[in-house]
């Protein structure tokens, strides 16, 4: 039986997601001439730019800008952040990536397209994954399982045989609605999320380990890979 793995990206694989909220406070700043406030910052922690758009049009009715333009914005902006203060890669994640490689892998995020392609080659070589879907690859932005169904089926697995890591509250929501076994990682877990729901939660994903996996599918009846 063929395992598949199914990769969140921010908060765990990378921390950057306070690069990305004061890139969108720059781009706002700049283009916009509007100033948010640290909630507006600490609302991107664990959501995806659906669900952040949606709540800077409530808040901020005279921007002009669509969704589509100030992932624009902050994307241009983002790579300013990043060359001021670079981009953390969170503990065991290459290690994770490197190990995992010879498994169908998808990266399934709430970030865009241009966000994902700017994080992982700054990752390495291993961040090579055979499918992305990102924000705007999906209808519904997580806790709804589309990402994670639509990953599934391009990998042609069944969701049984998947293993999701993620460490928000609304992915690991959607991991387990897909029909997945889930694993939780705390290090990045910045948003302070419950993570209770996860099949098992672990620290870092140095914990991450084929036998930690093989276990857990065993345990949770996918039998031996």
């Amino acid at each position: 039986m063929t395992r598949g793995f199914l990769f969140d990206l921010d908060g765990t694989l990378v921390d950057s997601e306070r690069e990305t909220a004061e890139a969108m406070a720059r781009a706002l700043l700049k283009g916009q001439e509007i100033v948010v406030e640290q909630y507006d910052k600490d609302f991107i922690i664990g959501r995806s730019w659906v669900a952040i758009y949606e709540s800077l049009r409530e808040r901020y009715p005279q921007m002009t800008w669509s969704r589509d333009e100030i992932i624009l914005a902050t994307s241009k902006m983002r790579d300013e952040v990043f060359d001021d203060h670079g981009i953390t890669v969170l503990p065991g994640a290459r290690e994770v990536l490197q190990w995992t490689a010879r498994h169908p892998r998808a990266l399934v995020t709430g970030s865009s397209r241009i966000e994902v392609m700017q994080v992982l080659p700054r990752i390495g070589p291993e961040a090579n994954f055979d499918v992305i879907f990102a924000a705007e690859d999906v209808p519904r932005s997580k806790p709804h399982p589309d990402g994670y169904h639509a990953a599934i089926e391009k990998l042609a697995l069944r969701p049984e045989h998947c293993l999701v890591v993620e460490d928000s509250v609304n992915g690991i929501a959607a991991g387990r609605e897909a029909g997945c076994l889930v694993v939780a990682v705390r290090a990045g877990n910045f948003g302070g999320w419950d993570q209770s729901n996860a099949h098992v939660v672990i620290d870092t994903l140095v914990e991450l380990t084929p036998a930690l996996v093989e276990g857990l599918f065993a345990s949770y009846g996918a039998g031996p890979g």
